[in-house]
């Protein structure tokens, strides 16, 4: 019961807050409604970030992923600090200063508007089809187990899993399309504060259980029992291996934190450019101490079951049963829920943005109204919700593998799409023709390479990691568009327009502090390894 009320209360606790803090926003605009008023400041973009990142399938996941193969996975959040550095050094001063509201946007200004609408498209497929109902099912899985519903409800499993889902959805569906971004942010923040507080407690928790009271003595022990768990240098056999780091991996990270509308939506809402990269820095930072929560764990529950589980997915939840107080299962679950909260209600917050703004204005009312526009997104966005609170509980009946495909499945949209803004904006003359051919080009080869060649051709074991297939398919796009713009260049130079939507003066410790931050992660590398 104490678990349940202290559940309710900090939810709870969290909406009123972003209430009060959202209630003078003038939301009936693009600017107020999608970007938060272009008010954000460094705390609420980093924050928000983090809790967006963070979601119940990488918590357990990448714990899961430890207890495996040890601290090598870390390479999905320490390397994330340098793609976000790179964010805010690079792309960042570009976006606020073209005045942008989604990076689609940029592509209409560089292209032309069936570029937009594509790139629209993609981002709108991979979120309805892959990122929303992945969300909505291993959070509700997540909630599901940690209040056993079933037992409490008296209901079958699946019954729990419908009711979790349905509260998920339309608790998240009203910080996002009735809140906007400002919302979500503000929201994001303090759950934030309550993941980092809940999620070191269960690495300090399970330290302190297996050094018998000490903490220090958690720490040798660790480290002297399994001295193969801390080698961040992963083989060729392994998930990630030790070269993909400089292939495919850094070009996820860059698609994932510097043109990812779900991600980079927070920055551009930002009140003015110091505040968007301190706050990109600030949670850089954060990301390299990720660790600390998404794989420290799983390594410390290999040495306290003894390597004896047989789904290395049960590692955490089985760390967190086993080592924190009952008292304070309740709060856990509550920041738990922000995180899942968070992933869900900021994909749909983007959906809702690029419907709105890419497509409906384009489309189907060129003349639309700013209020109009927001709410051409919102029903969207409820519509859009409403598929995927259908969708998530009949991925019950998927293969066991339904993550790993999804989450190599975004490969289809990621390179392509990242492909054309780098292209973009190193480049004046190459055409919009050039960036059509790249996203489709892109994509199909992407599919026939991993859905075809792959499984039914060369077979799992003896074709290259997927992180070089990327890598690959990104050079072979950079080639065919520069060759397309040698051949058929643009009549016209493309010069960026600037707007004055915000003050673009850079933080004159910007690139110090980034590059301090890129010598931590390269540091990390050596003293693992």
């Amino acid at each position: 019961m104490i678990g349940i009320l202290s559940f309710v209360g900090f939810t709870v606790l969290v909406a009123v807050i972003s209430y009060y803090a959202t209630r003078k926003t003038n939301e009936h605009t693009s600017d107020g409604y999608f970007l938060g008023g272009r008010s954000l400041t460094a705390t609420v973009i980093a924050g928000s970030l983090l809790l967006t990142n963070l979601s119940t399938e990488q918590i357990v996941g990448l714990n899961g992923s430890a207890y495996k193969e040890g601290i090598l996975v870390m390479a999905w959040e320490t390397l994330a600090a340098i793609a976000m550095v790179v964010t805010a050094v690079f792309l960042l001063p570009r976006y606020l200063k073209g005045g942008i509201t989604t990076v689609p946007t940029f592509l209409e200004r560089r292209y032309d508007t069936t570029t937009k609408a594509l790139t629209s498209g993609l981002f709108l497929t991979g979120y309805a089809v892959i990122l929303l109902p992945t969300v909505l099912y291993s959070g509700s899985l997540a909630i599901s187990t940690m209040f056993d519903i079933p037992d409490v409800l008296g209901v079958s499993e699946n019954t729990a899993l419908w009711i979790c889902v349905w509260f998920i959805g339309i608790t998240g569906s009203i910080y996002a399309i009735f809140g906007g971004l400002k919302a979500v942010a503000v929201s994001d923040t303090i759950n934030a504060v309550g993941l980092l507080i809940g999620g070191l407690m269960i690495p300090v928790f399970g330290l302190w259980a297996i050094g018998d009271g000490s903490l220090l003595d958690g720490i040798t022990l660790l480290m002297k029992s399994n001295p193969e768990k801390f080698n961040a240098l992963g083989g060729e056999k392994s998930s990630i291996p030790f070269h993909t780091i400089f292939t495919g991996m850094m070009l996820v990270q860059l698609f994932y934190w510097g043109t990812n509308q779900a991600i980079i939506q927070r920055a551009l809402g930002a009140k003015n450019l110091i505040e968007g990269q301190k706050g990109l820095l600030l949670g850089s930072f954060i990301k390299i101490l990720g660790p600390l929560i998404v794989v420290l764990p799983g390594i410390i529950a290999f040495q306290m079951f003894n390597g004896t589980l047989e789904n290395p997915d049960q590692a955490y939840p089985m760390l967190v049963n086993k080592v924190l107080p009952a008292s304070l299962v309740g709060f856990f679950a509550a920041v738990l829920f922000g995180a899942i909260l968070s992933s869900f209600n900021s994909a749909l917050n983007s959906s809702v943005t690029l419907f709105g703004v890419d497509l409906y204005k384009e489309y189907f009312k060129k003349d639309a109204t700013e209020k109009q526009i927001v709410k051409a997104g919102k029903t969207f966005g409820i519509v859009l919700a409403l598929i995927a609170m259908f969708i998530a509980p009949m991925l019950v009946y998927a293969s066991d593998g339904l993550f790993g495909y999804l989450q190599e499945a975004n490969g289809i949209y990621s390179i392509p799409i990242l492909t054309i803004i780098v292209i973009g904006y190193v480049t004046k003359k190459v055409p919009a023709i050039a960036a059509k051919i790249a996203i489709i080009s892109g994509s199909i080869l992407y599919i026939i390479s991993q859905f075809i060649l792959k499984p039914y051709v060369f077979g799992e074991e003896n074709y290259p990691h997927f992180l070089d297939v990327m890598a690959i398919l990104f050079a072979l796009n950079i080639i065919i568009m520069l060759i397309i713009g040698k051949l058929y260049p643009r009549k016209t130079v493309y010069i960026q327009a600037f707007t004055k939507e915000v003050d673009i003066t850079p933080w004159k410790y910007t690139k110090s502090v980034g590059m301090a931050i890129c010598i931590i992660v390269i540091t990390t590398y050596f003293y693992f390894s």
